[in-house]
């Protein structure tokens, strides 16, 4: 867990204009900054950067945040990567607090990145020693430039060939990056206590979208090639001397994670916010020898089914997610599993489509045959989510039935209730009910939906607006200035969605003793129920000229409070009546009488 006093830190040392503009051309307009939103298509900038007020806020699709929130929008990254990102861009060192009693947060060590940076050189140089290795890259179309682009090098066969790259072969760094396979007993006659994992295979690394090389993927050379056309990877993390998988992940490490990354991310992100869409395949080959034919929008899962975090880490890069799979039933089975984890996370505007190739092609047979503009145009015909949740669970029904119906209905339930995307699920919700033969209002009854509350982006206009109310102008004021937040009396109180974002705000602050920073301060309230209550105080901040004095702005509101008060302290003891009022109470109505 990352302390709250070095993220006040780190946003303090930075400037947010900096940051996007490490991402996005910005012009001055006045006293921000504008540029076409990079999170959605626009021909007239709507994005606009406060350099004053350390926020970005797109006014055409309701994108907001910090420094960070735009480093971890727009390069994709989690929450604790932004900020290691933007920390060591100021020459920062991250510190972590312990996460529970007795258990310390695992940092990586730096010399980890080293040791996965000096395997890889090593990789790469033995892939020019090697004709054999070379020869087979050549039969599968790739050139040597798209080779270098993706850092691809060979694994010697031998049992302990790394011991050329790191003088110190024991060395527990190599064990916990994967590299090499160790035992406390030799596992067999003749064969080391510690050998190197991979051998005699062409070699992938993986690498982060920071750049950094945190796993690899290998590939046996010539051994079990099925028919042409016929391929179909099967991966693994075993270090077993049996028979070797065809191909082989590194296994989980404190670098590499593989249920949240994915192969080819690093190289394929500018090609992906070129053409606002991704293509989703299974296997490193297929990155590569799609690469290799101009398809650069394209990365691989890891050996494993697509998870809901590789939902949620491509759509935040992205308006368009293709799965593409085998029309095999493996194919399908897959393609199903990417459907149910993407359900819960599917947001309006967005879309996810599924392509099925023939069962005799994968997508690197199918583009070395047919090529990019026929692949394309199948892409362009892939098959939108919605169509393929309907087709799968109306398959092999009987609708003529009651019985068939029935069936459908109950297939439906547990996908339909995972959406909180609410025009995705109303639009389902209606395709549902009209192939069952129910009303809308029956399924939703039936399924026990509650009204959606999770509504989609709100677009702020920039002008024309009524004033704010009483509580958003002394929400505002507190995000502008927290230290003002000493000055409200402790039994302030108010109703709806704005005095609830202000009594949330006000109990940070007094944890933290009013030494937030405004950045800080938004920051923390990212991904909580009050995160877009605040950003639409924010956008309105905007409109502030630089004649708005945020103080004066501040004690009037307090006077209307403190008035507001004594006003129903004035009433109360008027009601219970001058005659049934004990001495104190006299002596304050007194008082209250005079000053009204």
């Amino acid at each position: 867990m990352i302390p709250k006093s070095f993220i006040q830190d780190l946003l303090n040392r930075l400037d947010i204009v900096d940051v996007v503009e490490r991402y996005v051309p910005l012009k001055k307009a006045g006293a921000n900054f504008v540029a076409c939103c990079p999170f959605h298509n626009e021909k007239s900038p709507s994005f606009t950067v406060s350099q004053t007020k350390q926020f970005y806020h797109c006014f055409g699709c309701g994108a907001h945040g910090t420094a960070i929130g735009f480093v971890m929008e727009h390069a994709g990254l989690g929450y604790v990567d932004a900020i290691e990102e933007l920390a060591h861009s100021v020459g920062l060192e991250v510190p972590h607090e312990r996460q529970a009693a007795g258990e310390a947060y695992q940092k990586v060590a730096p010399n980890l990145y080293e040791v996965m940076q000096t395997a890889t050189r090593y990789y790469r140089e033995q892939l020019k020693l090697s004709q054999r290795a070379i020869n087979y890259l050549k039969q599968r179309g790739l050139s040597g430039e798209i080779a270098a682009k993706f850092g691809i090098g060979y694994a010697p066969d031998g049992w302990q060939n790394l011991a050329a790259a790191f003088p110190n072969y024991q060395d527990a760094t190599l064990s916990e990056t994967g590299l090499v396979v160790t035992f406390d007993e030799a596992p067999a006659k003749g064969v080391a206590k510690r050998f190197d994992r991979f051998r005699d295979r062409i070699m992938f690394p993986i690498i982060n979208v920071r750049g950094q090389v945190i796993g690899f993927g290998g590939r046996v050379l010539d051994k079990g090639e099925p028919p042409q056309g016929g391929r179909r990877e099967v991966t693994g993390t075993s270090g077993s001397t049996s028979a070797q998988p065809k191909y082989l992940n590194s296994p989980e490490t404190p670098l590499f994670e593989k249920g949240r990354e994915l192969y080819g991310l690093f190289q394929a992100q500018k090609a992906i916010r070129a053409e606002q869409r991704v293509l989703v395949v299974e296997g490193y080959m297929d990155v590569v020898a799609l690469a290799q034919h101009g398809v650069e929008y394209v990365v691989a899962t890891l050996g494993t089914a697509t998870t809901p975090y590789h939902v949620q880490k491509l759509l935040r890069l992205t308006e368009h997610i293709v799965f593409c799979f085998d029309g095999d039933k493996a194919g399908q089975r897959a393609a199903w599993r990417a459907l149910e984890n993407a359900l819960p996370y599917l947001q309006d505007g967005k879309r996810i489509s599924f392509l099925f190739l023939p069962v005799e092609h994968d997508p690197d047979s199918f583009i070395r045959e047919f090529g990019k503009a026929v692949f394309e145009q199948r892409m362009q015909e892939a098959m939108p989510l919605s169509a393929y949740l309907l087709r799968e669970i109306s398959a092999e029904l009987d609708l003529r039935s009651q019985e068939g119906r029935n069936q459908l209905l109950q297939r439906a339930k547990p996908l339909l209730t995972s959406i909180i995307a609410p025009t995705t699920a109303l639009l389902l919700r209606k395709e549902v009910a009209a192939l069952s033969g129910v009303s809308q209002a029956e399924l939703e009854a039936l399924y026990e939906i509650k009204p959606v509350v999770r509504a989609p982006r709100i677009a702020f206009q920039k002008a024309g607006r009524a004033p704010p109310s009483a509580h958003r102008l002394l929400l505002q004021c507190l995000i502008a200035q927290p230290e003002l937040g000493q000055q409200v009396p402790g039994e302030w109180h108010g109703q709806g969605a704005d005095a609830d974002a202000v009594s949330a705000v006000l109990t940070v602050l007094r944890e933290t003793d009013f030494t937030l920073s405004s950045p800080t301060l938004a920051q923390l309230f990212q991904g909580t129920g009050h995160e877009k209550t605040l950003a639409a105080a924010q956008a309105d901040m905007l409109n502030w000229g630089e004649s708005f004095d945020v103080s004066a702005e501040f004690a009037g509101l307090i006077n209307k409070f403190n008035e507001g008060q004594r006003r129903q302290q004035f009433q109360a003891l008027q009601a219970k009546g001058l005659s049934n009022l004990t001495d104190p109470e006299r002596e304050q109505y007194l008082l209250l009488l005079q000053r009204s």
